[in-house]
């Protein structure tokens, strides 16, 4: 199923490049999903890794990724799904609340999202510097604000003894990267 999620990811991000890079949108995905393997976790997870932009970034729908994948896919992927309907800070409001009260699956496809993401924009950031903002809908400050609130969000209800390593790495991306 996880070959089968990869390449349904491929296909539908075909041509789709990450913000600010000649960079293939799909090695987000693949990154994530590489994220939730080595942490051990779900198969259904980690396709939900390689599916979670389906719906935000492409013409596929939920109903898609459950008859492709199953209900605990989609219901994985749908969590993960912003409203684009929605301004951008209430769609990052969202993602904290859905952190802070999400259980370990939920907080895993959120973190190791965010962790590729951040460490994408540090990338960035260290090749052309503040033009990197220029690519986002949202400045300097309020995705320091976005991403530190997850950082604190995620911790809600677990120790780090019960975390993936990874939730560690994000915290400390964070704290590095918004010094």
């Amino acid at each position: 199923m996880i070959e089968k999620a990869s390449r349904f990811a491929t296909m539908a991000h075909r041509g789709q490049k990450r913000k600010g890079s000649t960079e293939d949108y799909v090695t987000h995905p693949i990154r994530v999903a590489e994220t939730l393997h080595e942490a051990g976790c779900s198969m259904e997870l980690i396709c939900a890794g390689l599916l979670h932009d389906i719906v935000e970034d492409t013409p596929y729908e939920l109903e898609d990724i459950e008859r492709e994948f199953g209900i605990a896919v989609r219901d994985l992927v749908a969590i993960h799904t912003e409203d684009k309907t929605k301004t951008w800070y209430e769609r990052k409001a969202h993602t904290i609340t859905t952190v802070q009260t999400g259980n370990m699956e939920v907080k895993s496809l959120i973190v190791a999202d965010k962790l590729d993401n951040l460490r994408s924009i540090e990338t960035s950031y260290n090749e052309i510097g503040d033009e990197i903002w220029t690519y986002f809908n949202s400045s300097f400050e309020q995705q320091r604000w976005y991403y530190q609130s997850v950082a604190e969000k995620i911790w809600k209800g677990i120790s780090v003894e019960d975390a993936p390593v990874f939730f560690s790495t994000y915290s400390e991306t964070v704290k590095r990267f918004f010094r």
